[in-house]
């Protein structure tokens, strides 16, 4: 007997199906990685047969690859319905079974969906019978954005959990999938030299930088009811964060990992009014109003800059600034550590000059790697110094192809059943906890208010200022690395 194992893509006739899922699940195919006995089966709306479901899946994801395709589009099967119509799901159950003889009978839904329907949906499941366990696992990934606040996030969490136990549910946050961020444990974890001073002791401050160079393009309606915040730092920011700075987990146990990041999050010193004025900052790039479909009068921001404090032994007094924005000077996501500068300065320097404090920027996208800044002395001089890079780059080490897709890591651990670098329950609502102080300060207060920036630079002079005033800068690296 052989066991089957179904994805199913509600919502498959959107972009995300043929420029991410279906790309990363043919290049597992390819590697040898998905189940004896899988199936894909793409539900949604849109009239269309199943031959036309593979020939626009083919034009998207087999282009490099057509010799593999065929094989991979035998098992792909396309059924019109709503996934919240108790007929369809009846159809779609048919179809499941027709595969699944012999062995045991493994779903994996997949919501790509808007997220107004994400509830009902899994109610639906839930009431026709498709997410009992009797026959094999059932598991849901669930896109983001997971609520709009914490209200929100909490009532969707119950509303799951009354149909799914919550080792069923997979929050994806494709951050997390990132070869680069999942380095971050083994970087820290299995090097001795670093840990030691991942501390207060010898850290001064950690930047988190997550800039785009596009705009909102075609995602208007959309972004002008989300923002910077909700689309960037609820989730992404804060569980990068979260894994830089998170204490050492026992082992590498799923729960293990992901009790460390919550634990993090719950360390994070929460937002006052005052502290909304005077941490944070927002903006919104000139010609925003003029996208399509974003409000002529729009206040919603897209650029964001906070201040963090982090109460715990580890990082007491270390502050952690977090960036982002849309129409930014570069494409890049980075984490820099900086080291406290030298206690005392014993060398003849010119005038004017001190020794730069030695720094670590981790580079998640473009040119993903790393980088040690430390001082040398200059050739010839009495004890002219500059600082020099030691880098390590995931392309010169491992080729250019060496990392995945970060939902190919994903839609495989969710497989496997592995929820590490998923978001459980209690993180989700953490991160929202976090957030929603700043978003009812900035929507009822106005304050501080909202800035414009040209698009092109690094944000409003005002995002300079917030680093300033603590004697600090943001790092020139975002510009220096990149390429």
């Amino acid at each position: 007997m052989i066991d089957t194992t179904s994805i199913i893509i509600f919502g498959a006739s959107g972009d995300l199906t043929s420029r991410k899922l279906v790309p990363a699940l043919f290049s597992l195919h390819r590697k040898g990685r998905l189940p004896e006995g899988f199936h894909l089966v793409g539900m949604a709306r849109s009239e269309k047969d199943s031959a036309a479901f593979r020939a626009e899946l083919q034009a998207a994801a087999a282009q490099a690859h057509p010799d593999a395709w065929p094989a991979f589009a035998s098992q792909v099967e396309y059924l019109r319905g709503d996934p919240t119509d108790a007929t369809a799901l009846a159809r779609l159950d048919s179809l499941l079974a027709s595969f699944e003889r012999g062995g045991a009978a493994h779903r994996l839904y997949y919501l790509a969906t808007p997220p107004h329907v994400y509830a009902d949906i899994v109610q639906r499941l839930g009431a026709v019978g498709m997410v009992d366990q009797s026959a094999g696992w059932r598991r849901v990934i669930i896109e983001k954005p997971f609520g709009s606040d914490l209200a929100s996030a909490q009532g969707l969490n119950r509303l799951l959990h009354h149909v799914l136990a919550e080792e069923q549910i997979y929050r994806i946050d494709h951050y997390l999938g990132k070869e680069t961020v999942q380095n971050v444990l083994v970087f820290r974890f299995a090097n001795s030299i670093f840990e030691p001073l991942w501390n207060r002791n010898y850290v001064d401050h950690v930047q988190v930088t997550v800039a785009e160079t596009t705009g909102v393009e075609h995602r208007g309606p959309f972004y002008d009811q989300v923002g910077v915040v909700r689309d960037m730092f609820q989730n992404h920011l804060m569980q990068v964060v979260a894994m830089a700075a998170m204490e050492p987990p026992s082992s590498f146990d799923p729960e293990a990992l992901r009790d460390e990041r919550a634990k993090l999050l719950r360390a994070v010193r929460p937002f006052r009014p005052e502290d909304v004025r005077h941490n944070t900052v927002r903006a919104q790039y000139a010609g925003y109003r003029t996208e399509p479909g974003v409000a002529s009068n729009s206040s919603t921001p897209t650029f964001a800059a906070l201040r963090l404090a982090i109460d715990n032994w580890r990082w007491q007094g270390v502050p952690f600034y977090l960036r982002s924005g849309k129409g930014l000077a570069a494409k890049v996501t980075s984490i820099v550590i900086q080291f406290k500068s030298v206690p005392h300065v014993m060398f003849p320097l010119p005038s004017g000059k001190s020794i730069r404090p030695n720094t670590l920027s981790i580079w998640l996208q473009p040119d993903e790697g790393m980088h040690l800044q430390f001082e040398v002395k200059i050739p010839g001089t009495l004890a002219d110094m500059r600082s020099v890079d030691m880098d390590f780059h995931y392309a010169e080490a491992f080729g250019l192809d060496a990392i995945p897709e970060a939902y190919e890591r994903l839609l495989l651990d969710a497989l496997q059943g592995d929820p590490s670098l998923y978001t459980r329950a209690d993180a989700i609502e953490l991160a929202w906890g976090l957030v929603d102080p700043i978003l009812q300060s900035w929507e009822q207060s106005g304050t501080p208010p909202l800035l414009n920036y040209s698009p092109g630079t690094w944000g409003p002079a005002e995002a300079e200022a917030l680093l300033a005033r603590d004697g600090r800068a943001w790092s020139a690296g975002d510009i220096e690395h990149k390429g």
